[in-house]
């Protein structure tokens, strides 16, 4: 999820930035790296899913009125910056605890086509395909809800069990409150980690949040970045890519 948290101004060293999708995708494939890991909203795709699968899922009527008065409460101290981004991160997979996963599921399929299926940048969608192809190995690690994740991801041809996102425990097939895992910041170092991924061959990420992980990688790339990450990306020379969106392909 993107978030506004600010982060010291860094330095002012000379940064690659990528001009045409071709030079992008053979600076990333001559490297020929074995793992490759992707943060999602604003990497692969551009907008929030995370935030507004909590709006859709509210207008749609699949939480309860309760339930949707509480999220909205919590994500207003949030944007005031009075909760913290792993805690709103985690109370929006939280929100549908009592639901069934394969309720949820569904939604988030019919969500992903209607709202951000448009919104897939073709150079990260060709970059995914190109590395698979070459024989590497993809992940996505996100701190948006597991759910609207997989379903992204698997566009890109990322299978499930390579996606670390936030997520509960399910039990009987209903989502408990009990939450398992919330990768942001250095929580999606610690969960790459879990899953022994430890030094990618390549890390995309467009937010301060995706810094640390950025900073295990080979080779680090800023999709998009917001201007914390782009001072951060500055600093340590790292490559800044800006796609294009479908409308202007």
């Amino acid at each position: 999820m993107r978030s506004s948290s600010q982060e010291p101004t860094c330095g002012s060293r000379p940064v690659l930035e990528v001009a045409t999708p071709e030079q992008f995708h053979t600076s990333i494939l001559s490297r020929r790296p074995k793992i490759a890991v992707f943060d999602c909203d604003g990497t692969l795709w551009d907008g929030d899913t995370g935030s507004e699968f909590m709006v859709w899922t509210i207008e749609t009527g699949l939480v309860s009125r309760e339930t949707a008065d509480w999220i909205d409460d919590r994500y207003r101290l949030y944007r005031k910056g009075e909760l913290s981004e792993i805690a709103i991160c985690g109370e929006m997979v939280q929100m549908y605890a009592g639901l069934t996963e394969k309720e949820v599921r569904r939604a988030a399929r019919t969500f992903f086509q209607q709202r951000f299926e448009r919104l897939i940048f073709p150079e990260m969608l060709t970059l995914a395909q190109q590395l698979s192809a070459s024989g590497a190995e993809i992940w996505a690690v996100s701190s948006t809800n597991t759910w609207v994740v997989e379903e992204g991801a698997a566009r890109f041809g990322i299978p499930a069990e390579r996606v670390l996102a936030a997520k509960t425990r399910v039990a009987d097939g209903l989502i408990t409150p009990e939450l398992l895992d919330v990768p942001t910041g250095q929580g999606k170092v610690d969960s790459l980690r879990r899953a022994r991924v430890e030094h990618p061959g390549v890390v995309f990420g467009n937010s301060i949040h995706d810094a640390a992980m950025l900073s295990i990688a080979g080779h680090a790339v800023a999709i998009h970045p917001s201007a914390e990450l782009r001072a951060y990306a500055t600093q340590e020379s790292w490559t800044i890519h800006m796609p294009a969106p479908q409308s202007a392909m």
